[in-house]
């Protein structure tokens, strides 16, 4: 997002817990500050002088965490931030959360307005930071955007290498038939979502969704996946049910110990649960407008995969 914004000719300062890791940053004239979202007078310093404050900081899926970790960062935080950029001035934040606050999508493409059913801790505490930004927002006369991207991928991008990368080394096992659908969008589409949200006047005290123009299958991904980088396409599956009745009892097994389980009951709701959105507010009212194909952003994904010797 820094780099994006800093590509657009803005001026970009960006808020790290460790400045070390993000000499890169720096390094393209980018202006890096130390700081957390649970450290208030950090959060003022990264703030003053900002027009536009971004929050994309989440505490995301991370086992043996307490909740009220979770609330700290991604609830209590957000409200945090809010409170920062107007003592610092700003004009308007942008929140960062997530379409897993919508759940799972049965039927047509969901927008904006469908009803909320967020199946974890980290979606809940999301929905809930968006509930406690837009409050500390009327509090403090501050404009608030809320953006919630879907599954979010491109270079820079490990997470879904457990779909792409396992998919090109052809060690990508599928639970139940694949029919539900995954939308995607790639990492630049959402970097300029997100500006959009920062810069289009209409926008304050609005909650836009940022996915890709494609809504393909969780099968049509793998089946596209496949395709590009060269390999037959998977067959192995697995029935659904078995594997999250396994991932239950891991979960409860190593919860006591504080380790985290080798499988979880959300990886495997990865395989069932349709994500599917209509993204024609943000076109109409943001003027947003996804350019890269699913396919050239599958492309680009596998190649910085092989950059990194990871396929």
């Amino acid at each position: 997002m820094a780099r994006w914004l800093k590509s657009k000719g803005d001026d970009v300062r960006v808020m790290v817990r460790d400045p070390s890791r993000a000499s890169a940053l720096a390094a393209q004239g980018i202006e890096v500050v130390a700081g957390d979202l649970t450290n208030t007078p950090s959060l003022r310093r990264a703030a003053a002088g900002c027009d536009v404050v971004y929050n994309i900081a989440a505490l995301y899926r991370t086992a043996g965490l307490p909740a009220d970790r979770y609330r700290q960062v991604n609830a209590v935080g957000v409200a945090e931030v809010v409170d920062a950029a107007a003592a610092a001035g700003a004009r308007r934040v942008v929140q960062c959360s997530t379409v897993g606050v919508h759940g799972h999508i049965a039927g047509a493409p969901a927008n904006e307005n469908a009803p909320l059913a967020p199946g974890d801790v980290y979606q809940d505490t999301k929905l809930e930071g968006e509930r406690l930004g837009a409050a500390a927002a009327a509090r403090q006369g501050i404009e608030f955007v809320i953006a919630r991207p879907s599954g979010i991928y491109g270079e820079g991008d490990r997470r879904l290498f457990k779909l792409f990368g396992k998919v090109a080394q052809r060690r990508f096992l599928l639970l139940g038939d694949g029919r539900i659908h995954y939308h995607l969008t790639y990492v630049e589409d959402v970097c300029e979502g997100m500006r959009l949200c920062g810069v289009t006047p209409a926008a304050a005290g609005r909650i836009y969704i940022i996915a890709g123009a494609e809504i393909p299958t969780l099968r049509e991904v793998m089946d596209l996946t496949a395709e590009i980088a060269h390999v037959p396409p998977s067959r192995l599956r697995l029935p659904v049910w078995p594997v999250w009745l396994a991932g239950a009892l891991c979960e409860a097994a190593c919860k006591p110990f504080g380790i985290s389980p080798p499988l979880y009951r959300r990886r495997v709701d990865f395989f069932t649960k349709s994500r599917a959105f209509d993204i024609s507010r943000a076109r109409r009212e943001l003027g947003f407008d996804p350019r890269v194909s699913l396919r050239d952003g599958i492309a680009r994904t596998l190649e910085w995969y092989r950059e990194q010797r990871w396929i």
